[in-house]
């Protein structure tokens, strides 16, 4: 009969033991989770000004480029002439860096 007794005692000790650690896993999940919820907001909040930022940006070039090109077509609309002529001759730089550069490449495929 005492052996019975200590056994009972000793299954009360053990379950009390899991409940308490089960009661313990359940507080220390409670704090993951709010630190995960804390966390995931400060990412948002931190994505959320990076985009602004990000829009701003874009923006502003948005602007500038559009001022440049107005800029460009009035210049080239007074000035017809120097427009044509730098055009071409961007224009044949661009066919002669061509030129050049398929030479290179088709002889440095020949050796």
């Amino acid at each position: 009969m005492a052996d019975s007794n200590l056994a009972q005692d000793t299954s009360h000790d053990t379950r009390a033991t899991i409940e308490a650690q089960i009661i313990e896993l359940r507080n220390e999940m409670g704090r993951l989770s709010k630190s995960l919820q804390a966390r995931a907001s400060d990412a948002a909040d931190d994505a959320e000004d990076a985009f602004e930022t990000v829009k701003a940006r874009a923006n502003g070039a948005a602007r500038t480029v559009r001022r440049q090109a107005h800029a460009v077509s009035e210049a080239i609309g007074e000035n017809p002439g120097t427009a044509a002529a730098v055009l071409s001759s961007a224009g044949v730089m661009g066919l002669l860096v061509g030129f050049a550069a398929g030479y290179i490449l088709a002889s440095g495929s020949r050796r």
